[in-house]
């Protein structure tokens, strides 16, 4: 109840009246039956600003760290998403993958959309990154459609470390459905799970214009910050 209160009533006027979000090909979401939605991943703004734009309901997998916060800003957050119907998922472990599919294909078993992030975190420069296998696997194995989606200008809003959103237009681009049917039985083939998953990271690609990065954005953020820890800045 309170999902469609904040929905409707409390947070998805305000971020309207905000931002201005232009939209484009929502009349791809499927009105009814099981989907998913893979999008591009550059602000924590983009949590909020897409389920607001999507008459249906849609159910994220949120990484377990929004539950779990200290203080009474933790407490917040984790009494947010859950009151928005968002998922938690424990990403650390070798079964943090797994635990991630299983989620969301109870999620699509009920006939609902499911929002999915496939690069697992957020761009730290604005760039896409190599999308990771889980959102083939799911699509595959619930044998739904994958409707790719670009958030354009939120990197700019907020970028990684700010924490109010600067107020400017943004563009909510949704392509239309990809159909994986021709790959029915194959979600345990390493090869057709890469082809699906790239070819849903080209889909969004080709809707936000973002540089590509060939490499998972994870290893690309630890290398970055290794390199930090050996080659720290020289105080003035």
């Amino acid at each position: 109840m309170f999902y469609y209160v904040l929905k409707y009533v409390i947070l998805g006027p305000l971020l309207r009246l905000l931002f201005r979000p232009r939209i484009e090909g929502l009349e791809h979401i499927p009105e009814q039956g099981a989907a998913i939605v893979a999008g591009n991943h550059l602000s924590f703004s983009d949590h909020f600003l897409m389920p607001a734009i999507i008459k249906r309901r849609i159910t994220f997998l949120a990484k377990a760290e929004y539950f779990t916060g200290p203080g009474l800003k933790g407490r917040l957050t984790a009494a947010f998403f859950r009151s928005a119907g968002q998922i938690p998922v424990d990403r650390s472990g070798k079964d943090a993958g797994q635990a991630a599919i299983r989620e969301g294909l109870g999620v699509l078993s009920k006939g609902e959309l499911l929002g999915i992030y496939p690069e697992g975190t957020r761009s730290h420069d604005g760039r896409l990154y190599k999308g990771k296998v889980g959102v083939a696997v799911m699509a595959l194995k619930a044998r739904v459609p994958v409707v790719p989606c670009a958030m354009v200008g939120t990197f700019e809003i907020q970028p990684p470390g700010r924490v109010v959103p600067r107020i400017k237009q943004v563009t909510i681009r949704f392509g239309e459905p990809l159909d994986f049917s021709r790959y029915a039985g194959m979600e345990d083939q390493k090869a057709a799970i890469r082809a699906v998953t790239d070819e849903i990271m080209y889909a969004i690609l080709g809707l936000s214009g973002q540089e590509y990065v060939d490499e998972y954005a994870a290893k690309v953020k630890a290398e970055q910050a290794e390199q930090a820890k050996k080659f720290p800045k020289r105080r003035r």
